[in-house]
């Protein structure tokens, strides 16, 4: 089993086996590989992923949930939801933010479930009604600093569709400037433009 955790758009990988993706970055010059379980060593791969000159890292131990713990300790985990929409004709919900072609989700708010923070924030950010809430779809990992703490946002992703005719408003105050529903044939061109973990969401909801 693996976590897969991004530094930018790097990939750090937390892992009780080396699978044949793991294996391919092992071998890469620029890659970093710890298969020791102690906080220097989870210091050190840490220390080393915030640099651009390295492509990727490795973190092995035998204990998936043990490693998976400690690391998280060195963070501030934040948690958020959102969704990839699809309405009746087929189309997914894009928006672009800050430069990049991205999915509709936001941090968590206090007493809220995760369904209920994906449903709203969806609802937030696009303006979009009459949302159906299906199957959780993933999980993306990645690391920012924010007023100098070091932060690890955990995003829970779900399918949602929609139907009717929809008013789509971007959420401006979220840096939000364009929304487009796409058709399936042209999802590979926004992807030229966006974040490795969005690509892992359409992955897992069979659109990549």
């Amino acid at each position: 089993m693996q976590v897969k955790i991004y530094f930018d758009n790097r990939p750090l990988f937390l892992c009780d086996e080396i699978t044949d993706e793991i294996n391919q970055y092992i071998h890469h010059d620029d890659a970093i590989f710890i298969d020791e379980f102690s906080s220097p060593a989870i210091n050190s791969i840490i220390h080393e992923m915030r640099s651009p000159k390295i492509h990727a890292g490795v973190l092995y131990h035998n204990n998936l949930k043990k490693l998976q713990n400690a690391f998280w300790r060195k963070f501030t985990i934040i948690q958020a939801a959102g969704g990839l929409v699809k309405n009746e004709e087929g189309e997914l919900l894009f928006i672009f933010r800050r430069g990049k072609w991205d999915l509709p989700k936001g941090k968590l708010d206090k007493g809220e479930t995760l369904e209920q923070c994906a449903v709203r924030e969806v609802e937030e950010e696009t303006g979009v009604k009459n949302i159906k809430l299906k199957k959780n779809l993933t999980v993306t990992y990645h690391t920012y600093n924010e007023n100098g703490k070091h932060c690890l946002k955990e995003s829970h992703w779900f399918n949602m569709s929609t139907r009717g005719e929809q008013s789509l408003v971007p959420q401006q105050e979220e840096q939000i400037t364009q929304l487009q529903w796409v058709t399936e044939n042209k999802i590979a061109g926004l992807l030229k433009n966006t974040y490795p973990s969005i690509i892992d969401v359409l992955i897992a909801g069979g659109y990549y």
